[in-house]
């Protein structure tokens, strides 16, 4: 844990009740806390890259979350004694739109919002970015950063996992298909240009793929990992979430769950053919996924999706679907994928 001096550095608790004021980010110039006002913080900036580095702690016991843009968690809990300061960075992507591609542009610039059970920011920098890795996100709404509670896709809970220099590109939009993902002007013929030499593209489509015959299916997935590399960037294969529908032996051994469409296309089993093939690396959150919901048995797996609340067995939950970007990330790391430093754990 940092600590700073409390003699030159005095908290400002935001329900102290700031006043916003809007300003623009220009090169060498740093935006900070007078852009604050309650638990939020508006910072009127271009789309593009920034650092965020915040100094947490008041006077009192605190602990403090902080979210931004569509829902996105970019910093988990974190909490800081009585009296002490720690600080902590993230780098996060403001883009139009903010959230889904084919959702509405949203608000301009860069919002972040404070949560957590005793939420106090003492001060905040934000900065352009100057050499982040991007980790891009293909998916559909089990990925996507969801508009609104109760869901939320595991995309929308991995920045959270990231430290300053690495940023999520969260371009996931629910109810698409390799098929439409592939035809769709603000998908993936948005997506490649911005690809970078050395940016990681995750690839997870399958659930909607329901009608899509195996040669089609595998060669999307082709023509995704091609264009990936086309730009320079890492493709990883991704295979599916399963569905919570359990047998009656307490396992999710059927098509229903591991995602088998009604022409008898075993899509995770395609996704790991073709990571094979095409030398991808692959996380196969389909075992990752199947493997902790069996352990949690019927009851226990309610709350990963939003069984509870919508009888929802496909769609995740805020918590099921940190607990699933937590099991992307022990892959990112086991597999080396991103460098150590650059991921959070614990």
């Amino acid at each position: 844990m940092r600590r700073f001096n409390l003699a030159v550095l005095a908290a400002v608790t935001l329900g102290a009740g700031l006043t916003a004021v809007p300003a623009q980010a220009q090169p060498g110039r740093t935006l900070g806390i007078d852009n604050c006002a309650g638990n939020a913080c508006h910072f009127d900036v271009p789309p593009g890259t920034y650092d965020v580095k915040v100094l947490l702690g008041s006077d009192a016991e605190s602990s403090t979350a902080i979210s931004g843009e569509t829902r996105r968690a970019l910093l988990p809990e974190t909490a800081v004694a009585a009296g002490e300061r720690t600080a902590r960075s993230f780098t996060v992507d403001v883009r139009t739109p903010e959230g889904e591609p084919t959702g509405p542009d949203g608000t301009p610039g860069l919002d972040l919002t404070l949560g957590g059970t005793a939420p106090a920011l003492a001060d905040i920098r934000v900065t352009p970015t100057r050499h982040a890795h991007q980790i891009f996100l293909v998916g559909d709404s089990t990925v996507c950063d969801q508009p609104g509670d109760p869901y939320s896709g595991w995309g929308q809970q991995l920045p959270q996992y990231l430290r300053k220099g690495v940023s999520v590109a969260n371009y996931a939009d629910s109810g698409e298909s390799t098929v439409t993902y592939l035809s769709e002007p603000r998908l993936w013929a948005t997506v490649q240009p911005l690809i970078r030499r050395g940016d990681l593209v995750l690839i997870q489509l399958a659930h909607n793929d329901k009608t899509t015959d195996e040669a089609t299916y595998r060669a999307n997935l082709e023509t995704l990992v091609t264009g990936v590399r086309e730009k320079g960037g890492n493709p990883v294969l991704v295979t599916p979430i399963v569905r919570r529908w359990f047998n009656s032996d307490g396992t999710l051994n059927n098509g229903t769950a591991l995602l088998v469409n009604g022409l008898g296309v075993d899509h995770p089993a395609v996704i790991r053919s073709v990571a094979a093939a095409e030398d991808v690396p692959l996380i196969d959150l389909t075992a990752r996924t199947k493997a902790l919901v069996e352990s949690l048995g019927v009851e226990g797996s309610k709350a990963i999706y939003l069984y509870n609340e919508k009888r929802d067995n496909t769609h995740t939950s805020v918590h099921g679907a940190t607990v699933y970007a937590g099991l992307v990330r022990d892959e990112l790391l086991a597999q080396g994928l991103v460098p150590e430093g650059a991921v959070r754990v614990g």
